[in-house]
């Protein structure tokens, strides 16, 4: 397989990572805007297989002729980028998978279905942790039930050792970051499509020592399709992101105090946004270590048998200090390259766009990520 990785960030670099040590695999190029960033998580990997190269992803004719020759291309950059990116592998006729986490870009290319099948390649967006791994949990673990009543994700990375004021580090981008906690998150309520505000309904969880207890609240983007796909069929459906106690509140004050706004604002000379402002201010703030951990909590509620009963997978992944890679990085860059791996060998017989939830079979993919210390645990009660 010659698969092409497009951003050489955190999670870009996870993938290339993971790619690098599959088998089967012939070539990883890495492209990144700034040669010297994919060089550089180049040697880090130390794997002849991969190849940096420079690639601006705005750029559509030289993303075009960057794809041809491969098998899969892999989009791990800005969000902003993933509907010229599909486009652009449909004309190259490669699969795609990209990370996804922005219902209104993944709304676009989902648009392109009838093109990507008339060109028989596969757009699978939101393939990576939420939205990706926790969203396959909940589809493929609602066919085992007859009926189904509820369908509950609960998500979240947090530093092994937290700080105040938000006991929080960036994991990813600040701007994906607030991306989620922006806007509005799709749930379902007596079977029906609603929105709901993110940074509300806040409910406290309970996980193993030494976490204990921690939060929960609606945030965007996390649910994928999956509400459109239970519509009419389950009667509640939601996604909440897990955080320490507290964090929400606080996070929530700045954002009504305006941070988040995307006006322009002038300050001197110079104008800006609030947004922007709090972006920077994040970045410096909230730097990570890299001792991350990552809780998943997926739970389904329905009829099977003949009576009520309930089925949970959970996951707790930590950092590899060995690899020096975040649990992060291993939670949505590995499932995110099991994905373009099994699309491309065939074992996901799907053209068009579609998310992954509509797709991508679960025992393949979690016996991938358990080959990888990724293991998630299921349960019945």
């Amino acid at each position: 397989m010659k698969l092409l990785v497009i951003g050489s960030g955190l999670m870009g670099s996870a993938i290339a990572y993971d790619l690098a040590r599959s088998q089967g695999i012939e070539r990883v190029t890495l492209a990144d805007v700034s040669l010297a960033r994919s060089q550089h998580v180049a040697r880090k990997i130390g794997s002849p297989v991969v190849h940096p190269i420079t690639l601006d992803a705005n750029d559509y004719a030289g993303v075009v002729e960057a794809m041809v020759g491969h098998d899969g291309v892999v989009g791990a950059t800005s969000y902003h980028h993933n509907y010229m990116l599909a486009r652009a592998a449909i004309k190259s006729g490669v699969h795609f998978c990209d990370l996804g986490g922005n219902d209104q870009v993944v709304e676009r290319q989902l648009e392109l279905n009838d093109a990507a099948r008339e060109a028989n390649v596969a757009v699978i967006p939101n393939c990576g942790l939420a939205p990706g791994l926790a969203n396959v949990l909940a589809a493929r673990g609602a066919e085992l039930f007859d009926s189904v009543d509820s369908i509950h994700l609960r998500v979240g990375g947090l530093p092994q050792h937290p700080k105040p004021p938000f006991s929080y580090e960036l994991a990813f981008s600040v701007e994906g970051l607030l991306n989620e906690y922006t806007g509005k998150s799709t749930v379902l309520r007596n079977g029906t499509l609603t929105q709901v505000e993110t940074l509300t309904e806040t409910e406290m969880m309970q996980f193993p020592a030494p976490f204990g207890t921690l939060e929960a609240f609606h945030t965007a983007g996390g649910v994928s399709r999956l509400p459109q796909m239970f519509a009419g069929r389950a009667r509640e459906l939601d996604y909440k992101t897990i955080r320490y106690p507290g964090h929400c509140e606080r996070f929530r004050m700045l954002l009504d105090l305006g941070f988040g706004s995307s006006d322009p604002i002038t300050v001197g000379a110079n104008v800006l946004t609030s947004r922007e402002l709090f972006a920077e201010l994040l970045k410096k703030k909230l730097e990570g270590s890299g001792r991350d951990v990552v809780l998943l909590r997926v739970w389904i509620r329905g009829g099977r048998g003949g009576c009520l009963q309930t089925l949970t997978f959970d996951l707790v992944d930590f950092s590899s200090e060995n690899d020096n890679i975040t649990a992060m990085m291993r939670t949505t860059g590995y499932p995110t390259s099991v994905i373009i791996q099994l699309l491309v060998q065939g074992r996901i017989p799907v053209s068009g766009a579609v998310t992954p939830e509509i797709c991508v079979p679960l025992k393949p993919l979690l016996e991938e990520l358990s080959r990888r210390d990724v293991v998630v645990h299921q349960r019945w009660s």
